[in-house]
């Protein structure tokens, strides 16, 4: 009995000097300026409350309960890491223009798994930068928005011309044949045939695995993501190995001229002899840079179809405005150029409302590499900081009535360049290099959507976790319009 007495005491003192202690670092962080939370319970912290508000309609919500109680930047416990969470607009300006010296990426555990330490995703400093300028430059290139606009348009083409009357579509899995081909074309020059769809067949079972519990064993479902990675990775870098034997042969092909894709792109820049990159490298690289191909574009053309959908007046002012274009095309019997379509002023602004309504970027996640004060609020040196930019896209601060689908807040000329609260391709020095190839994507699939069918939409809902999606993939009834239009 004396022994059950001194284990009760032991138990209640380590109880009572593990409540006063953090009681003491409670009260000691938030006299240093670290914000306000609550890491939830132990372990799973917050995760269930932050993935039940991805699945209602919502999915604000989570940020929203705690904004109000705690303030607009709060603490809490995501995913398995302790976390700043930030839905203030001045704060998220600062996380992402400062990258390298005072924040580095810091994603969830399975993202960094498959994509891996040297991802674009995850890598810093220099070498970023010069990757970030070489892409960008290819991707902005005219050279190559002349020669990928023919490719869209015929890729859009062919999945709207299989449709036929009355047909019900999935918009979801049909925007997606053609989102995917277009970016493995940019990518590594690959079109249609076996190799093409035995890509498709393996990076959508990658992506599957970006955010599921980390663990690895045989079955589950982070050892099949990296399984299928190891066989993409094999034939992409056959693909790498091929195109740099041809170079090295001096292939006129090859030497000359603009680059045909991004392999040639970090193949032809040779840097100094220390920073060349390796081929592994510019393999593991492509593969990760088709997930706009398989999960961004795609959710955001299904999206503007589901808006333009419920909301008539808009979807009339849109057709109006392509079948002016259309008309005027057919007179001059010139073809389409990529200025047609990104300078179409009411589709731009159908565009970006519906990325800033989307948030498929919802967020980017940052780890501190020293105490940063920003505003009032301190961060410490290894904790994670989430900028939230759903809560940023849908405040009523920045925007009037942000659940209301309304591309004539845009009309307002430089709007968009010169809005900071508008972030749906990321901001800082990691601005997404592809913005200005996805926003002509889907001007070219709007364009050729209303100026060929009609359509009406079965109810459907937006799912928000793991990642944007429409729960049951957008259904439509499609009708051609008469051949005139």
């Amino acid at each position: 009995m004396e022994m059950i007495h001194w284990c009760w005491v032991v138990v209640g003192f380590v109880m009572g000097w593990c409540w006063y202690k953090s009681i003491k670092n409670k009260a000691m962080e938030e006299r240093s300026g670290v914000p306000k939370g609550n890491p939830g319970w132990p372990v799973i912290g917050e995760t269930l409350d932050f993935i039940a508000s991805g699945w209602s309609s919502r999915p604000v919500t989570f940020m929203e309960k705690r904004r109000s109680r705690y303030g607009k930047v709060f603490k809490t416990n995501i995913l398995g890491k302790p976390v700043i969470v930030s839905t203030d607009l001045e704060v998220n300006k600062v996380v992402l223009q400062n990258i390298g010296n005072t924040f580095i990426p810091a994603y969830p555990q399975t993202i960094t798994e498959i994509l891996g330490e040297s991802s674009i995703l995850q890598i810093n400093g220099n070498l970023q930068k010069r990757l970030h300028a070489l892409l960008g430059g290819f991707l902005r290139s005219p050279h190559l928005k002349a020669r990928i606009t023919r490719d869209i348009e015929i890729y859009v083409n062919q999945t709207l011309h299989s449709w036929k009357d009355h047909q019900v579509v999935y918009v979801q899995d049909e925007v997606r044949k053609i989102t995917f081909d277009v970016l493995v074309k940019v990518l590594v020059s690959i079109g249609p045939g076996e190799d093409l769809n035995f890509m498709k067949r393996e990076f959508a079972e990658v992506v599957k695995g970006l955010i599921c519990l980390p663990i690895k064993l045989p079955g589950t479902r982070l050892y099949k993501s990296l399984k299928a990675k190891e066989r993409l990775l094999k034939m992409v870098r056959r693909i790498v190995e091929e195109r740099k034997a041809a170079m090295d042969r001096g292939d006129y092909e090859f030497q000359r001229g603009p680059p045909n894709d991004a392999v040639d792109v970090l193949l032809r820049d040779t840097g100094d002899s220390t920073e060349r990159l390796s081929l592994d490298f510019i393999s593991s690289n492509m593969i990760e840079m088709m997930i706009p191909g398989e999960e961004t574009m795609p959710t955001a053309m299904t999206l503007a179809v589901k808006f333009l959908s419920d909301s008539p007046v808009a979807l009339n002012q849109l057709m109006e405005e392509n079948v002016d274009l259309k008309k005027r095309k057919a007179v001059s019997g010139e073809d389409y150029a990529w200025t047609d379509y990104m300078y179409l002023p009411f589709t731009q602004n159908v565009i970006n409302e519906t990325l800033r309504m989307a948030n498929i970027i919802n967020a980017v996640w940052r780890k501190a590499v020293k105490d940063v004060k920003i505003k009032d609020y301190l961060i410490p040196e290894g904790w994670g900081v989430m900028a939230s930019f759903t809560s940023i896209h849908m405040d009523e601060e920045n925007y009037e009535n942000p659940y209301q689908f309304n591309p004539w807040r845009w009309e307002k000329a430089g709007s968009v360049n010169n809005n900071n609260s508008y972030t749906p391709f990321g901001g800082g020095h990691r601005l997404c290099p592809g913005l200005e190839l996805s926003k002509l994507e889907i001007s070219i699939f709007l364009h050729n959507l209303v100026t060929t069918y009609t359509w009406v939409a079965e109810k459907d809902e937006i799912v928000h976790f793991p990642t944007v999606k429409m729960r049951k993939k957008l259904p439509i009834t499609v009708t051609p319009l008469p051949p005139a239009i």
